[in-house]
């Protein structure tokens, strides 16, 4: 990108859980960086967290392939493609979108698994089971206790930080994609298939906390593993010490700091 070049639109997309207005300080540091940023939600979102919080129903049969339609229609065909920046969820939906040509570049962070990844640590399991525990789920939405999201967000925070963060941000989850995510293996054409062999596409940026609970390290490695049997651009980064709340915590600039240096050597 030369100086005369303005960067590509940015789209940040949330994950289970969080709402999408939890991106603001990353928009604002974007911004500042020359770049147009947007954080819309998923279909059944309300505008504030206050306002999903009171209509749970409006998630509940929410599912993978609708969140990617969801955000491919609003994408739409633009000249300049934007760049997608997605978390746990966010990160499935980015590599779908960048997979059929909708998105120039994307960044996954902590991404939940793509169909294929063998890998199923306890951890995982742990913090998907206040949704996996009760088929019925499937049609609802499901919201994480305090306890529940300190053991998947916020285990590397204190008590206080990861109960204020619950407080801030924390929406009902759609259990539908959980669901999906879980049996893709079982289905030839789950939603949650990617095409990790693709020679066309624009770049790909994997990032990974060490000791995250939703989506452990080992499973991202996998995803990186099947990503680098294909002649694409590729790369992993692993950030010690972080959770699952990374990018809404205290060290989020660290992580958005990884993802603008990346898109500047890029070229985006």
């Amino acid at each position: 990108m030369t100086s005369s070049t303005k960067p590509h639109p940015v789209i940040f997309i949330h994950g289970l859980w969080i709402h999408s207005a939890a991106w603001e300080p990353w928009i604002d540091l974007f911004g500042a960086h020359g770049y147009a940023a947007t954080a819309p939600g998923w279909p059944g979102d309300g505008t504030t967290v206050a306002a999903t919080r009171d209509n749970p129903d409006d998630l509940k049969n929410v599912g993978i392939g609708e969140i990617v339609d969801h955000y491919a229609e609003l994408i739409g065909t633009p000249d300049v493609k934007p760049v997608a920046v997605g978390h746990s969820f966010g990160g499935l939906i980015a590599q779908e979108l960048l997979a059929t040509g909708v998105v120039a570049a994307a960044a996954a962070i902590d991404p939940a698994p793509i169909k294929g990844v063998k890998a199923l640590p306890y951890a995982q399991l742990k913090s998907a089971f206040p949704v996996l525990k009760n088929p019925a789920n499937l049609h609802r939405s499901v919201a994480l206790t305090e306890e529940q999201f300190h053991y998947a967000f916020g285990n590397m925070l204190t008590k206080e930080e990861s109960d204020a963060l619950h407080d801030a941000w924390t929406i009902p989850g759609a259990g539908r994609p959980l669901f999906q995510d879980a049996s893709a293996n079982f289905f030839p054409h789950s939603p949650a298939k990617v095409d990790t062999h693709l020679a066309e596409r624009g770049p790909l940026l994997l990032v990974s906390g060490t000791d995250d609970h939703v989506v452990p390290l080992k499973v991202t490695e996998e995803v990186f593993g099947k990503y680098k049997k294909g002649p694409a651009d590729t790369e992993l980064t692993v950030l010690e010490g972080k959770g699952h709340s990374l990018t809404i915590d205290g060290g989020w600039k660290d992580v958005a700091d990884v993802v603008l240096n990346w898109l500047a050597a890029k070229g985006f």
